[in-house]
């Protein structure tokens, strides 16, 4: 499903317009995104799932062309873990 698909669907089952319905999620994935930046940004949706910003380490790796020794840097990381329902319902 793409992000227009998305907003389409949105629009028909709330019975708003299509630019409503982008707006909608454009604000939405503006909190998921701040609410991510600050130290220990979370994001619980109670049924849904968990969006998680966690620290991944600085570690050695090995460039596939010429087998090259390589050090990649330590990142932040978006984790998202299920929660029970969408479990259940997939």
């Amino acid at each position: 499903m793409t992000k227009a698909d998305l907003i389409e669907k949105m629009a028909t089952d709330a019975g708003i317009t299509k630019s409503a319905a982008g707006e909608a999620l454009e604000s939405f994935m503006s909190c998921v995104t701040k609410a991510l930046k600050k130290k220990d940004g979370k994001v619980t949706l109670v049924g849904f799932g968990t969006f998680q910003k966690t620290r991944r380490k600085a570690r050695k790796g090995r460039n596939p062309q010429t087998g090259e020794s390589i050090r990649i840097k330590a990142t932040n990381v978006v984790k998202f873990k299920a929660g029970k329902k969408l479990k259940d319902a997939i």
